[in-house]
């Protein structure tokens, strides 16, 4: 059943709201991006998707049920959730990390076991990171550790994956080498929800996309029928031009997008 929004509604205290609305709905094998500029209320978004804030409004349904009433162990074992705010940590091996993702299954003073170890050594082995395993998470760099929080999160078995921006501050290689990642994760099976601010990611990588800004979802759909130069005008308030043509190599069809001409 997944994850559905339904007219969600969230405001700080005392502040005017975040964003106000929102209904869409995670789709199984398939990524959604929800794609918007910098304050637009995506981060926000997925942090009452996760539990881990409170919607003042409308319904967040996990499996048909309200997540607000659900405990965070059950919540951690369908979803698994990557924020931003990954700070240095503590120096844990890539294998001590990864095996973190296994708490929701241990009870209160029980230790990892052989399955804990073999779950999260394939975890590793599936986003191409074994041969990391005995390195410190601080001597890695970004995009490997990226990889490394990606593992963690397939350790927890969840059904549904949400990502905060997870090529932040990533190069081009790393952003091609995670969004490649997380389009095989979808094709498993698995649902995808991540957020970004970069339109050719969704067109590229993602077959639905929700186009938000200032709070609230101006479109939605697949994502080659939603993102053109009206709405991305609308979200980002730029003139950007969506290009199509052939790859010269394979002829398939690549659309991508980019600001316009200044002298227009």
């Amino acid at each position: 059943m997944g994850l559905e929004f339904k007219d969600v509604v969230f405001a700080y205290p005392k502040r005017q709201n975040v964003f106000s609305g929102i209904s869409t709905k995670s789709i199984d094998g398939e990524v959604l991006v929800i794609l918007g500029p910098n304050g637009c209320g995506k981060t926000t978004l997925l942090k009452c998707a996760a539990g881990l804030l409170k919607a003042q409004g409308g319904e967040i349904l996990l499996d048909g049920k309200d997540i607000a009433a659900q405990k965070r162990i059950e919540i951690a074992r369908k979803i698994g959730y990557i924020s931003q705010e990954q700070g240095q940590g503590f120096a844990y091996s890539v294998t001590e990390l990864v095996v973190m993702g296994r708490t929701p299954y241990l009870g209160i003073f029980s230790s990892p076991a052989g399955k804990d170890f073999e779950i999260a050594h394939e975890a590793m082995r599936s986003v191409g990171i074994l041969h990391l395993s005995n390195k410190r998470f601080t001597e890695l760099s970004g995009g490997e550790r990226q990889l490394v929080l990606i593992a963690r999160m397939l350790a927890q078995q969840p059904s549904i994956l949400l990502l905060d921006e997870p090529t932040a501050h990533l190069d081009l290689k790393n952003q091609t080498i995670v969004m490649r990642l997380v389009r095989r994760l979808a094709k498993t099976g698995l649902s995808v929800i991540m957020t970004s601010h970069f339109p050719n990611h969704a067109l590229t990588f993602a077959g639905y996309t929700a186009v938000m800004h200032k709070g609230t979802f101006i479109t939605q759909g697949r994502s080659d029928e939603v993102i053109n130069e009206e709405s991305l005008k609308q979200a980002y308030g730029i003139d950007i031009r969506v290009y199509t043509l052939k790859d010269p190599v394979d002829g398939t069809e690549l659309r991508f997008c980019a600001p316009a001409s200044e002298a227009e």
